[in-house]
């Protein structure tokens, strides 16, 4: 069977120019939604058809970035389809159809994995040469810390903690009821008694 996937990111786009060009290329069922693609998971009529499709399957979208958030992303859910058996069409890809069931299709495929592990090197190469500049000139500061010593969600969960034996609380009940998690009051705690020997 033929699906089609259609996606804009939100609810003021419309549809219908994807909607026309998968109709007119024989997909037998559409799924739609209106939603950001940043998650794959947050997208629930994707994560159907994925669920949906068997083997000899095709999926129809009309550009990559319908279909994933990254090249990253695609090639992951591109790899997960050919383990099902499932081809994938992207109807523009650059000017070009990118199909994953031809050789030409699994040739670009290849490529736009050498891409993706180029970008992500050139990605990470301009980050340490940032972090580099930024220590010269004594700005570096590492990530920014979430949770200051005057976060009061923070403050209440260390007197709860260190008040324990007389409120009987576990530790996921204080993290519950502070929406503090167990890593960030641990961490806190473990700074505490750090700066209090030092």
């Amino acid at each position: 069977m033929r699906y089609g996937y259609a996606r804009v990111s939100s609810s003021g786009q419309n549809l219908e120019a994807q909607l026309k060009q998968l109709t007119e290329n024989r997909c037998e069922k559409i799924f739609k939604e209106k939603i950001s693609g940043k998650s794959a998971d947050n997208r629930e009529k994707f994560q159907v058809l994925l669920e949906t499709v068997q083997k000899g399957d095709t999926i129809v979208v009309t550009k990559l970035d319908r279909f994933a958030r990254s090249t990253k992303d695609a090639l992951n859910i591109i790899d997960m389809l050919n383990d099902k058996g499932v081809g994938l069409v992207v109807l523009n890809m650059g000017g070009d159809t990118l199909d994953t069931t031809t050789p030409t299709g699994k040739l670009m495929v290849t490529l736009l994995s050498g891409v993706a592990e180029f970008e992500l090197g050139l990605i990470k190469e301009r980050q340490l040469e940032g972090i580099e500049l930024a220590k010269q000139r004594g700005v570096y500061k590492g990530r920014p810390k979430k949770y200051t010593d005057k976060n009061k969600s923070l403050q209440h969960a260390l007197e709860l903690f260190s008040n324990r034996d007389n409120n009987k609380m576990t530790v996921d009940e204080i993290c519950e009821i502070t929406k503090i998690s167990r890593a960030t009051l641990y961490r806190a705690i473990r700074d505490n008694r750090t700066s209090s020997n030092s």
